[in-house]
């Protein structure tokens, strides 16, 4: 059964169409006393190392303005569906298993048409299954983490049957309860599979309010990045070349990171379930860009050190 959803209203459009272009010329601006009242809580005392590898899937041309709210420079960027591998010493694990095979049948024809022309993927995009045989020297996955419950992070799902899924509670309850939840397959992906249901229930850590140890050696920590979706955290990994931020989509590029700039109205205005909630962690993440390299699921640019099994370059 496909997911439900309710598409945008005309009034939805018109409302996106003028932030749009209010937006282009006056982005919404630095909430200058927010940043200065975030306390960091500093990084975790880590004892082992993970490797991190971002898969190779396919990049595309985008225009920066329809990315990052009001930024016209560069005039275009990158952008991919990416996947990542995490190793560590006791299990390798998914985050954010992003494409799977036929996705425009199986996933993106249950979107609203006004977001299908954005989303799609090019052709020559790799699912996840496919992009994983391509990297042999990877052990298999034990279990996918995602960041979030959107189509272009879990749909990869559906080509690795009973794989466990390991799902934010907060983020399962809202894909899991009432008449509308995410499309794209969603509901179809964590279907007749395991899913461990986990809560940050951890102390902050650096400027996030919330944490979890994944394996109890500060190696792997899940952190809150409301905002997006009720439930989406990031993904903060010590590598043996410094600490890496898996930010899935608090972010779409690291130009939002570093400018504090709103995804652009559309197409963001349809899929942040609180816009102003979802600034204030783009205020979080700006206040750590320093200590930790923090890696945008779709930023093509910001991921391609962690290609071809290396790690990332802190």
């Amino acid at each position: 059964m496909s997911d439900p959803v309710h598409s945008p209203s005309i009034v939805d459009c018109c409302v996106a169409a003028a932030e749009l272009a209010g937006g282009a010329i006056r982005p919404r601006p630095v909430d200058e006393r927010f940043l200065r009242s975030i306390t960091d809580a500093g990084l975790p005392t880590p004892r082992r190392t993970v490797r991190v590898t971002a898969l190779e899937q396919a990049p595309r041309s985008v225009p920066t303005a329809m990315v990052v709210e009001g930024a016209f420079a560069p005039r275009r960027i990158t952008s991919s569906l990416t996947t990542f591998v995490v190793t560590h010493p006791e299990a390798t694990f998914l985050v954010d298993p992003s494409v799977c095979l036929d996705a425009k049948n199986r996933a993106i024809a249950q979107l609203p048409a006004i977001l299908r022309a954005v989303v799609t993927p090019p052709d020559t995009t790799l699912a996840t299954v496919t992009a994983l045989s391509r990297e042999p020297g990877l052990p298999a996955p034990d279990f996918a983490l995602p960041t979030h419950a959107h189509w272009d992070h879990v749909c990869g799902l559906l080509d690795l049957p009973g794989l466990p899924v390991h799902l934010h509670r907060t983020e399962h309850d809202w894909v899991s309860t009432g008449t509308v939840s995410p499309v794209g397959g969603v509901r179809d992906s964590l279907r007749d599979r395991p899913v461990v249901d986990y809560d940050l229930d951890g102390p902050p850590v650096l400027t996030f309010t919330r944490s979890r140890d994944l394996f109890g050696d500060g190696s792997v920590v899940l952190v809150a990045l409301p905002g997006h979706t009720p439930g989406s955290i990031g993904v903060l990994a010590h590598t043996d070349r410094g600490w890496v931020l898996l930010a899935g989509d608090a972010a779409w590029h690291y130009l939002q990171v570093d400018k504090i700039r709103q995804k652009s109205a559309y197409p963001g205005n349809f899929v942040d379930h609180d816009r102003d909630e979802a600034f204030k962690t783009l205020h979080r993440l700006h206040a750590i860009r320093q200590m930790v390299t923090v890696v945008p699921t779709h930023d093509h640019d910001a991921a391609q050190p962690l290609r071809s099994q290396e790690t990332v370059v802190h």
